[in-house]
C-alpha cells in the first residue's frame, strides 16, 4: 500500500465518489465529500468535458486510491492479471481484494485500509499460524487469519472491532468476532468488490 500524506477527502472529491478512506467518518455528516460535493481546486466548476482517455485515467486513479497503491504496484497487478487465464479486469480486482491489508479491513478488524496496513506491517496479524508483516500478501481459499497480539493491544483491537462490525463483511470472508478469526471461504468475485469501479476502462487504458 502506498503512503499518501495529503488530505484524503480531497481524493474522494477529485474522483467524484466516496472512496471510504477515513473509515466511519465517511458515513457521517462530517464527511468533506458531503459538504463539498465538487472538484477541488481554484476553479472547480469551470472544467471542460473529460475525454475518453481522461475517463479511463480517472477509473485507474480511483481504483489505485481505494486500495492505496503506488502506480508501479498497481501496474504490476495489472500485468499479473493479464498473464492469468480469465477476464483481466475481474482478475485485477480479485488480486487487489486478496491483499492481506484489504482482508483485515473488509473483515472489520481495522477502521480503514491505512489502519489495516499498519496492523499488518507491525506484525500484529498471523496467517495459518505464521506471522505475516507484508500488507500485499495475497490470501488464498482456506487461509485463516488471526491477531498476533495479547494484553492491552488485543483489548484495543476488540474494542475497534465492536465499533466496525456493523459495517459487515463480504460473503467470501467469514469473520468470527468472538474468537477473532477470519477465514477465506472462497476467492472474491466481481460482485463482491462493492465499489463503483469500471475495470474495463482500466484494461483499455493499459492496453494502449
Amino acid at each position: 500500500m502506498g503512503r499518501y500524506v495529503g488530505a484524503k477527502c480531497r481524493l474522494c472529491r477529485r474522483e467524484g465518489a466516496k472512496l471510504f478512506l477515513k473509515g466511519s467518518r465517511c458515513t457521517t455528516g462530517k464527511c468533506a465529500f458531503e459538504r463539498k460535493n465538487y472538484q477541488p481546486g481554484q476553479h472547480p466548476h469551470s472544467r471542460t468535458k473529460t475525454s475518453d482517455y481522461g475517463m479511463q485515467l480517472r477509473e485507474k486513479q480511483k481504483a489505485k486510491r481505494i486500495y492505496g497503491l503506488f502506480e508501479q504496484q498497481f501496474k504490476n497487478y495489472f500485468k499479473k492479471a493479464a498473464k492469468t487465464k480469465g477476464v483481466t479486469g475481474e482478475l485485477l480486482l480479485q488480486f487487489l481484494e486478496r491483499r492481506l491489508d484489504n482482508v483485515v479491513y473488509r473483515a472489520c478488524f481495522a477502521s480503514d485500509r491505512t489502519h489495516a496496513r499498519q496492523i499488518v506491517s507491525h506484525g500484529l496479524i498471523k496467517v495459518n499460524g505464521r506471522r505475516v508483516t507484508i500488507p500485499s500478501f495475497l490470501v488464498k481459499e482456506g487461509d485463516k487469519i488471526q491477531p498476533n497480539i495479547s494484553g492491552e493491544k488485543l483489548e484495543k483491537m476488540k474494542k475497534n472491532i465492536e465499533q466496525q462490525k456493523e459495517r459487515g463483511c463480504p460473503n467470501w470472508l467469514q469473520a468470527d468476532f468472538d474468537n477473532l478469526a477470519i477465514t477465506i471461504v472462497k476467492l472474491p468475485q466481481r460482485e463482491d468488490v462493492g465499489f463503483p469501479i469500471k475495470e474495463h476502462m482500466i484494461v483499455e487504458l493499459y492496453s494502449k
